[in-house]
């Protein structure tokens, strides 16, 4: 299996760390190691997560973080499609 992370799932980590960053940059360097390693344990579990709330997808919590890792199999492929904060209302709802 490879790891394979998609522009959205960049762009969501890049932010969610810049924004931990600007009050604890130390907190965003280790956040940012520790959903690193965790999406690392995929290439052997791929199955690790959760089944997940869109068909098709699986969710891996990153513990002691607020993020869930949302990512698919495809062949041969994790892909990571995003990160998200817990928080966050997941999938949207449509108004």
């Amino acid at each position: 299996m490879k790891l394979f992370w998609l522009p959205r799932a960049i762009v969501d980590r890049d932010l969610q760390l810049e924004y931990i960053a600007r009050d604890n940059p130390k907190a965003a360097v280790e956040q940012g190691d520790r959903i690193a390693r965790f999406a690392g344990r995929l290439i052997e579990h791929p199955e690790l997560g959760r089944e997940g709330r869109f068909a098709g997808t699986r969710e891996l919590v990153i513990s002691r973080t607020p993020f869930i890792l949302v990512y698919r199999l495809n062949g041969e492929r994790i892909e990571l499609l995003r990160i998200l904060h817990g928080a966050l209302q997941w999938p949207p709802q449509e108004k």
